[in-house]
């Protein structure tokens, strides 16, 4: 397996508090690593080192080999990041929201946007995740489920981000049924070679897509495993530090 995404002995304090101490972690193509850990234990920093929101005091993050280290470089790199609020907007139409910031235009002086190129990407990205629920892309995204609006954030990511795609819990307040959905397209963005690191306290559902799962505790990396044959008991365990 490829390795796409690598980091290397990364801290990162805040005053006198230390977020982060000496993480090594590597996603490869197509895999999907989740990161757990009770709250405190540096997810959300990790997460916003990664994908280039915040500098790291000590280490290395690394994308093909090449170094990030700001919110530039990630967009550069192919890395992009789905917050829990998903950062939608509910008045305008899934295209709209699909290439909000990327928007393709064409013509010469006054460039217009290219709907029709626009609309047709926009069916091809909800195709490719196999989302049959999600057939009309001029609908606003206030009108969809949650489910849906999960799925579209995710194939937004995609549209921005080639290499490597940050989630953070991605199923939390959703019923069972749309909770498949965005499984669903996980799966189908690491198909496709996407990186993918899922952070989440769903962990039956860890247990089951993840193929590596890291467990930080108070900032450290204190388990790096597939996830074979381990319980939900176990991991919890783990990520509480009651062992």
């Amino acid at each position: 397996m490829t390795e796409v995404l690598l980091i290397r002995d990364l801290g990162k304090r805040f005053g006198g508090v230390t977020a982060l101490h000496n993480v090594n972690l590597s996603v490869g193509e197509g895999e999907i690593v989740s990161l757990l850990g009770d709250n405190g234990a540096g997810k959300s920093t990790l997460m916003n080192v990664i994908c280039g929101a915040v500098r790291a005091d000590e280490g290395s993050v690394t994308v093909d080999g090449e170094e990030l280290t700001s919110l530039t470089d990630a967009k550069r790199l192919g890395v992009g990041v789905v917050y829990q609020d998903l950062a939608l907007a509910p008045h305008l139409s899934v295209t709209e929201n699909l290439f909000l910031g990327n928007e393709h235009t064409h013509g010469w002086g006054i460039r217009r946007l290219n709907r029709k190129r626009m609309a047709k990407e926009a069916r091809d990205a909800i195709e490719a995740l196999g989302i049959s629920t999600l057939r009309d892309v001029r609908l606003p995204v206030g009108r969809l489920s949650g489910g849906q609006r999960q799925v579209l954030a995710v194939a937004r990511a995609m549209n921005w981000a080639k290499r490597v795609i940050l989630l953070d819990e991605p199923t939390a307040a959703l019923g069972p049924k749309q909770v498949g959905i965005v499984l669903d397209s996980i799966r189908k963005a690491a198909d496709q070679g996407i990186g993918v690191i899922l952070v989440s306290h769903d962990i039956p559902n860890v247990l089951k897509l993840s193929h590596r799962i890291v467990i930080l505790r108070h900032g450290t990396v204190i388990e790096d495993v597939r996830p074979d044959g381990r319980t939900v008991a176990e991991v919890v365990t783990k990520m509480v530090g009651d062992e």
